[in-house]
């Protein structure tokens, strides 16, 4: 009888370890992610991923991973810079992105935004420069990046009247709802060609409006104010029906000076920036 038992035992501690190691699945670090784009060169493969599986004109949260072609393992210690460039016809630019850093409880990813605040055409056209470290050694790896126009006015440049350039681009709410919704805003400045820093110490105020419906607003909106977390601006707009709304907009410095954008009134239906949502 000892010995049925101790075959018994065997057997039965075989059958949970066998069925521990089949229950057992990799982690999808890539859940809920799309691939845009490979860039690669000699040594490695860059991938880049949206939540849509596209980049378009306007803000962009952009995740990348590295893989290297000789073990097809994905880098868990890179260091990585980019930068985005837009190839017109009589000059380059680039616009406001962020640094690119490791994501929080992933092994493999890394993550920053890009806002293109314009799109491609027919003969100008932008790339993007990746240049990354692995254990001391630096690789770099550029190719072009699709920006097709958006659907609807998502970011708005302009020179305001301090003589500053200003890229104010719509980050949130991605799916707008009859609601009170969070509403997100980036503001940038143009320093110069290549560098589109975060402006401070603003106030976005809007005003939506139904250009369909007699340009009727609504009610309980919040103005935009920064946000020391993330450099952001933050309020609440209100969107009291599903349909095309257009989200006036006016920047104010921190001596309420209007830099940019008019009251909307009888006589004035809209300001010269806005945003467009539809539902």
């Amino acid at each position: 009888m000892k010995i049925y038992k101790i075959f018994f035992l065997l057997a039965l501690a075989l059958f949970v370890s066998c069925t521990s190691d089949d229950d057992s699945t990799p982690v999808n670090e890539l859940d809920g992610l799309l691939k845009v784009k490979e860039f690669t060169n000699d040594t490695h493969v860059v991938e880049l991923y949206t939540t849509s599986g596209i980049t378009q004109q306007g803000y962009n949260d952009i995740t990348l991973r590295i893989k290297d072609k000789t073990t097809n393992n994905y880098i868990q210690n890179a260091t990585i810079e980019w930068m985005p460039v837009m190839h017109m016809t009589m000059m380059s630019h680039s616009c406001p992105f962020s640094m690119v850093e490791k994501v929080a409880g992933k092994e493999t990813l890394y993550n920053g935004y890009i806002v293109f605040q314009m799109p491609q055409n027919s003969t100008e056209y932008w790339d993007l420069k990746v240049d990354y470290s692995i254990n001391g050694t630096n690789y770099t790896v550029t190719d072009i990046i699709d920006v097709p126009a958006s659907s609807k006015r998502v970011v708005n440049s302009f020179m305001g009247t301090d003589n500053i350039r200003y890229i104010v681009a719509l980050i949130d709410p991605k799916t707008p709802r009859v609601a009170l919704n969070d509403m997100t805003v980036g503001i940038f400045k143009m320093e110069n060609m290549m560098s589109f820093p975060v402006v401070n110490d603003l106030k976005l105020m809007i005003d939506p409006r139904m250009p369909s419906m007699g340009n009727h607003g609504s009610p309980n909106n919040v103005d935009l104010t920064q946000s020391t977390s993330d450099e952001f601006y933050h309020g609440k707009l209100s969107l009291t029906m599903t349909g095309y709304w257009k989200i006036n907009l006016q920047l104010v410095n921190a001596s309420n000076d209007v830099l940019k954008g008019e009251t909307v009134t009888e006589s004035n239906e809209a300001s010269s920036i806005f945003f467009e949502v539809e539902f």
